[in-house]
């Protein structure tokens, strides 16, 4: 899917890329999209359990790619691990260095070892030689006066972590874990823009 944004100068691409078993990723994997239109030029989701050539094109031609997965069985899923299997020929080839990169995950408990998947989708973007992206929240939640309605409820600060209870829906996804990945992916599109912007500006005679 692809969503026209207000432009950046120059152009700018984001990739959200990820695997959602039932659903409750992929309502993250939107929120990130819709936060990252607000500064990327060009915004596409790809599903990487079905991912096609042409889609694989598109993830070549980012300027960021925003990983995402649910945690299973504290890490990523097997469905992720799949594709970043598959990924080894652009890793050889160098293909995604220094691009920008992040992540986001969720799984049913509150921790859940949602830290090990944003660690290994750190590593992973590492070992492409892209450049790491945090979420650059504080965490919230963790106050007297502080609220479960706060942006980065659960406190991590290394990518977007979620928590949806097991036997709930995709509307089970708490708002402010929607409202954390949107502001991951507009962190994204805004640090995409602005490496977009370095690489086309004149250099000094």
């Amino acid at each position: 899917m692809s969503q026209g944004a207000s432009p950046a100068s120059p152009e700018t691409r984001v990739v959200v890329a990820y695997h959602s078993g039932y659903g409750h990723t992929a309502v993250l994997a939107e929120a990130v999209a819709r936060g990252a239109g607000k500064a990327a030029t060009q915004v596409d989701l790809v599903a990487v359990d079905t991912i096609t050539d042409e889609q694989w094109s598109l993830l070549d031609a980012a300027d960021a790619v925003v990983f995402g997965t649910p945690t299973y069985m504290g890490g990523a899923s097997a469905g992720f691990h799949a594709f970043a299997e598959a990924s080894s020929g652009r890793y050889l080839r160098g293909t995604w260095a220094d691009k920008i990169a992040a992540g986001f995950t969720n799984s049913a408990s509150k921790s859940g070892d949602k830290l090990n998947t944003l660690n290994f989708l750190a590593a992973f973007a590492a070992q492409h030689h892209m450049i790491w992206v945090g979420l650059g929240l504080a965490p919230g939640w963790n106050a007297l006066q502080a609220s479960e309605s706060d942006l980065n409820r659960l406190g991590f600060w290394v990518g977007a972590g979620a928590q949806t209870p097991q036997d709930g829906g995709v509307d089970m996804v708490h708002d402010a874990d929607i409202a954390t990945a949107e502001r991951l992916g507009a962190r994204v599109a805004t640090q995409a823009a602005a490496f977009a912007a370095g690489r086309t500006a004149p250099t000094a005679a």
